[in-house]
């Protein structure tokens, strides 16, 4: 138990799936795995561990942006001994090629700041997927026949983005999508010799403004599940 998870030390499995909001979490527990067990509600962030294919696989909530994440995969790797981490959450698509609906697989997060920048100091450190996840799922993606793009992604700080210019530059040097949080992920990940990875559906677009309507957005974030299971145990 730690301070933001109750969780026993049995409770969590090696292997994490880490969406942004609680309740998607519960959805993805009770649709893709067996045995589910609520394993964490400390603060309302809820956690289940179950088995998918004989296999145990907890789905924990981070919450939204990377402070909130970086406590959470703190606690799950240092306390709990997390070695896998994928978070499965949605982006904003931030090219034309790239459509609602389709999965990014984030190969690197740029970032303007995190909470490991204090770290870091004058380094610019360029945190990145791991390479057998990014594989993997790559390999899920295309066997399922879901549009996938392989890429960098802008992990923001702010939601509520008053800096256009930022945008402008991401989409300018190839950015597929932009979220908040994976950057942080890869640099936790890096410093505790875990593997990480980020799949993500684009739930709207920043240049053409389409966006997922709310009843059709579980079918297509159930790809992106599949798609990180597959990888995590390929």
């Amino acid at each position: 138990m730690t301070i933001h998870i109750g969780a026993k030390p049995e409770d969590i499995a090696e292997t994490v799936l880490l969406p942004g909001d609680p309740y998607r979490a519960k959805w993805a527990a009770e649709t893709f795995l067996e045995d589910v067990k609520l394993v964490n509600e400390v603060r309302g962030m809820l956690g289940f561990t179950g088995t998918w294919k004989g296999n145990p696989v907890t789905i924990h909530g981070s919450g939204m942006g990377m402070p909130s994440l970086s406590i959470y995969v703190n606690e799950l790797i240092k306390d709990y001994g997390a070695k896998t981490l994928i978070r499965i959450g949605s982006c904003g698509g931030m090219q034309k090629k790239v459509d609602v609906r389709d999965v990014i697989l984030a190969m690197t997060a740029t970032s303007l700041n995190t909470p490991s920048s204090g770290i870091f100091k004058e380094i610019n450190f360029a945190p990145c997927a791991d390479y057998d996840l990014l594989r993997a799922a790559a390999d899920a993606a295309a066997q399922k026949g879901t549009k996938t793009h392989v890429g960098g992604i802008y992990s923001s700080d702010v939601f509520y983005d008053e800096r256009p210019d930022l945008n402008e530059q991401m989409v300018r040097h190839g950015i597929l999508g932009v979220e908040m949080e994976a950057a942080e992920l890869y640099n936790l990940a890096a410093r505790h010799n875990c593997r990480a990875l980020a799949v993500l559906t684009v739930s709207d677009h920043l240049l053409t403004g389409d966006a997922l309507p709310s009843d059709q957005r579980e079918r297509s974030f159930g790809d992106m599940v599949e798609i990180a299971l597959e990888a995590a145990f390929a």
